[in-house]
């Protein structure tokens, strides 16, 4: 079987090899199509529910759509559109938004038959661990095969480390995480004499483009990176092991490492000659000989091929009507959050790529790649807060790069396209308006977040920014005019709280069965806390500490009968539990009847988090104005 596998590899790079060389002849010859600017877009969404949870739903939803512009992404609950490239002038833009609006329609009609929605956001904000296993895999050989060969690359399991206002550590067995990622991928097509020069300016003005872009800052209530998904893309499918040697090995999701120089081809030898071919299907196609015989090839092979490798801009060889053509994939840009923001963030990037040429004729002449590099970092972390060092030299904010040398050099370029002026003045103005009140996607999720968070724990809070953000979305204002999202917008308590993961406390102090008991009661009297989860040495849940345990302990002794003691020596052992699923309601009847003052949260021996009283105290008085402003409203508050 092995040898089996290793016979396709071989056979599929003899293709890939093949291809290479038919791409060479063809631009050799002129035989790529030129003097044509297309554009074209793929959009990335989630399926959600009505409790504003992914829900992996795509292939029913797909079957009642039967359109070939859409199609299934890494999870279930993903799904893509593709719209058809049209030329690059006139009113493209709002020709985008209409199709896009017109698409984003029909699936949630489709989606609607099901009681499911779609939502446009780099990364969920209700999106968890427990959604990212195995049984969420889409059911497609391509993306199983790939699973496969990715994880066989690998010596352990997929580790996250992302740093930012709070710190993510995760860890999974398969690259689902991956699928936490939807984006807006806009293409633009380009004559094979400017295709050096072009990818170069997409690398350059990256930087920019992203950080009036971001959309992701919130990862599993971790307050992350302005842009997270682009250090979450990188780790989710890092192959490399780690090793001690001094050897460098590059990962597959990409900014390169400098610039273009002489041709194009250049792009195709550096990925084939770095990363290994992972799928290799059967072709019955061989491109020189459909040369010879006068007949344009799909470049199966290298197609196939350049999909494994994920550069953030990425050069694509595609067949238009029999005719071969260039193009320049801009990857960077996420999902949302509104259709109207999303076409703003392409136009700006169109406006630069047709734009640059005329101001700066040799980017890597004037700027060193790695300054470049360190630029689109910069954005990802820290979105309009970044600085970033430019092509004069100097080192500008980036909001004053964007606002003073950028936006002019986008306007032209639109107009140097014939862009009509109402649509590089509607758009255009999108990304000005949004800059100069620093208001990008990413700003309103954290101003949003912190807000609630004051009134609610996390997951409550994400429940209601996943609203928030679905019904601002459909109004279709841009997100620079939106106010933040509030508690209600996730409709009424028993919708957004209806299980206990929704209201549990996960910010926890716990003590190990072998902890001596003094400090465990030091913690109750520095935190101000009741109970005390006990977890032992590999980190299982093994009881509970209470105050009331602890008195009772200490008031059953005489003083000089104390002596130091463990906590495994007093803890509960078999305290009352539920689990994340467990409804609210259900909870706090079992915590009425057993008589207790919380609920360790558990989910296969381990602790997850906890409720208490007091947590639900806090929901009745919720509860109690939710009810009190629906009198005074008539009964006919709407969810």
């Amino acid at each position: 079987m092995r040898q089996g596998r290793l016979k396709k590899t071989e056979d599929f790079s003899r293709a890939l090899v093949r291809d290479l060389r038919a791409l060479k002849i063809m631009l050799d010859r002129g035989m790529i199509e030129t003097g044509v600017s297309r554009i074209g877009a793929e959009q990335e969404l989630y399926i959600i529910d009505n409790l504003w949870q992914p829900r992996p739903a795509v292939a029913r939803i797909l079957k009642s759509l039967s359109d070939r512009h859409f199609a299934v992404e890494l999870a279930k609950f993903n799904i893509e559109i593709n719209l058809d490239p049209e030329p690059f002038t006139g009113s493209c833009l709002s020709d985008i938004e209409n199709r896009l609006n017109e698409h984003i329609s029909k699936l949630n009609r489709a989606a609607g038959e099901y009681g499911l929605g779609t939502i446009l956001v780099g990364i969920l904000p209700t999106v968890k661990q427990s959604d990212l296993g195995p049984e969420n895999l889409i059911d497609d050989p391509r993306y199983e095969a790939l699973c496969a060969i990715l994880n066989a690359e690998r010596e352990h399991p997929y580790q996250l480390r992302i740093n930012g206002i709070d710190e993510l550590i995760a860890s999974h067995d398969t690259p689902m995480y991956e699928s936490c990622n939807t984006s807006f991928q806009v293409h633009l097509q380009v004559s094979p004499e400017n295709c050096v020069n072009l990818y170069n300016i997409s690398q350059a003005v990256a930087a920019p483009v992203l950080a009036c872009s971001t959309n992701s800052p919130l990862l599993m209530g971790k307050k992350l990176w302005s842009e997270t998904r682009i250090a979450l893309f990188q780790q989710a499918i890092d192959t490399r092991a780690g090793s001690y040697d001094s050897r460098e090995k590059s990962p597959r999701v990409t900014f390169g490492k400098g610039w273009l120089r002489d041709s194009i081809l250049d792009i195709f030898y550096d990925s084939v000659a770095r990363y290994k071919v992972l799928l290799s299907p059967d072709l019955r196609e061989n491109s020189l000989k459909m040369l010879e015989e006068g007949e344009m090839p799909h470049l199966s092979a290298l197609q196939i091929y350049n999909s494994t490798v994920w550069r953030w801009n990425r050069v694509c060889y595609g067949l238009t009507c029999g005719v071969p053509h260039l193009r320049i994939e801009n990857r960077i840009l996420p999902s949302g959050p509104t259709v109207r923001d999303e076409v703003a963030n392409a136009a700006f990037w169109l406006g630069l790529m047709n734009g640059m040429p005329e101001v700066y004729s040799e980017i890597p002449d004037l700027i060193e790649f790695d300054n470049v590099k360190e630029n689109f970092i910069n954005a990802a972390r820290v979105g309009l807060d970044a600085k970033f060092n430019w092509v004069d030299g100097k080192s500008y904010d980036a909001d004053e790069l964007v606002l003073k040398e950028l936006l002019p050099v986008s306007k032209s370029g639109l107009r140097s396209a014939r862009v009509s002026d109402d649509e590089i003045d509607l758009y255009l103005s999108i990304i000005e308006e949004r800059v100069r009140a620093k208001r990008t996607g990413s700003h309103w999720i954290i101003d949003s977040y912190n807000g609630l968070r004051r009134q609610a724990q996390s997951q409550e809070a994400e429940i209601a920014l996943t609203a928030g953000l679905s019904k601002r979305q459909m109004t279709g204002e841009p997100v620079h005019m939106w106010d933040n999202a509030k508690l209600e917008d996730a409709g009424k308590w028993l919708e957004r709280c209806k299980y206990v993961e929704r209201v549990m406390s996960t910010d926890l102090f716990v003590v190990t069965d072998s902890d001596i008991l003094d400090l465990a009661v030091s913690i109750i009297n520095w935190k101000h806390v009741r109970h005390i989860p006990v977890e032992n040495e590999k980190g299982s849940f093994v009881g509970l500490l209470t105050s009331g345990t602890i008195l009772n302990y200490y008031g059953s002794r005489m003083e000089e009968d104390r002596k130091p003691v463990l906590v495994r020596e007093i803890m509960i052992t078999d305290p009352v539990t539920v689990r994340p699923d467990t409804e609210t309601t259900e909870a706090i009847s079992i915590m009425k009847e057993n008589k207790v003052g919380c609920l360790p949260v558990v989910k296969d021996d381990k602790l997850v988090g906890i409720v208490t009283e007091h947590d639900f105290m806090n929901l009745s008085a919720n509860l109690l104005k939710e009810i009190s402003k629906a009198g005074m409203s008539g009964g006919d508050e709407k969810k």
